[in-house]
């Protein structure tokens, strides 16, 4: 028996982004539906009032929240007030507004951005708060924060059934491709391409190459996502507990390995077909010099990633080229 039905009116905030229409198409896969995927266009998460009266004729009866506004470390720091404002507002709207609709249950999509930058590796979920943040992307973490905290409030005082996976560094279908506002895969990507297209002999990466980090393709979210929806009550007696005791409020998803910017600029090269000499501007920022997240609670669950890196590659690159078939890539 699952904690989900096919009969369930299940709503997908930000199904048109690279992790919602992962979500989307699992649970597709799965044999759910009835999802209710309201486009930006049809419904501004930003807005309060249309975001509760959405809730109130639409009568959801799950609700996933995959919306955000997203983007690479130049983002962050160039709009810092737009991370923080956005990220607060279309968390509270949707995640409110689906509690007082009655909405049975609701996954709240957060970020491993939210651990201290010096957090032990490979970090558990118990790190959170213990430390500092990356100053580079505090923005969007403390936002993302304040989410994971409102979703543990509402389910301690009002029994709402609310449940928060924090993904580590994603790509794949639907990435953004931006060549500066983007993650660092999907950046890295679109400059090696750009290069091999040019006939450039070079290619400057930035950073010292030396950080760790993780990756985790979209597709094996979405899986992540619909087990976690099928299996995982934090109000269950038998759900992950941390330290003390207490039953978790989120867990972590990701693949367990990681490797540095360096390795996977070299294999996404490859996978790009560029064959010149890689330089890397050391005055731009690193960022977190590692990140791996511990996936124990969810793979002792039952839930492994399947995708490995070398496999997703290809897979976003093809997505790559379709994207830019489509005359869709941004900037």
């Amino acid at each position: 028996m699952t904690l989900i039905s096919g009969s369930d009116r299940i709503a997908i905030f930000g199904a048109r982004g690279m992790a919602g229409s992962a979500i989307a198409r699992a649970l597709q896969q799965r044999g759910y539906g009835s999802l209710l995927t309201p486009g930006r266009d049809a419904l501004d998460c930003l807005d309060r009032p249309a975001v509760e009266q959405w809730m109130q004729q639409s009568r959801p009866d799950v609700v996933v929240l995959a919306a955000a506004r997203v983007g690479g470390i130049q983002a962050n720091n160039s709009f810092p007030a737009d991370f923080l404002l956005d990220n607060l507002k279309i968390q509270t709207n949707v995640i409110e507004a689906a509690w007082a609709s009655g909405a049975r249950r609701l996954l709240f999509l957060g970020s491993s951005c939210i651990y201290p930058k010096f957090a032990d590796q490979p970090i558990r979920e118990e790190a959170l708060l213990t430390g500092a943040l990356e100053p580079t992307n505090e923005w969007y973490a403390i936002a993302k924060i304040s989410g994971i905290k409102l979703c543990e409030a509402l389910r301690r005082q009002h029994g709402f059934d609310v449940i928060s996976l924090m993904p580590t560094n994603l790509y794949g279908t639907g990435d953004n491709y931006h060549p500066t506002n983007s993650h660092v895969l999907p950046a890295l990507l679109r400059r090696f391409h750009e290069a091999k297209t040019r006939g450039d002999a070079v290619v400057t990466c930035w950073g010292s190459g030396t950080p760790l980090r993780e990756f985790l393709h979209a597709d094996d979210l979405g899986a992540a996502c619909v087990f976690a929806l099928e299996h995982w009550s934090a109000m269950a007696d038998d759900a992950p507990q941390n330290e003390a005791g207490q039953p978790l409020a989120f867990l972590n998803v990701g693949t367990g390995v990681d490797l540095t910017i360096r390795a996977l600029a070299e294999q996404i090269a490859a996978v790009v077909g560029f064959s010149g000499d890689l330089l890397w501007d050391t005055s731009k920022p690193d960022g977190t010099p590692k990140k791996q997240l511990d996936v124990s609670r969810l793979r002792a669950m039952g839930w492994s990633a399947s995708i490995p890196l070398a496999d997703g590659l290809q897979r976003a690159y093809a997505d790559f080229h379709t994207a830019l078939a489509r005359e869709q890539l941004r900037g």
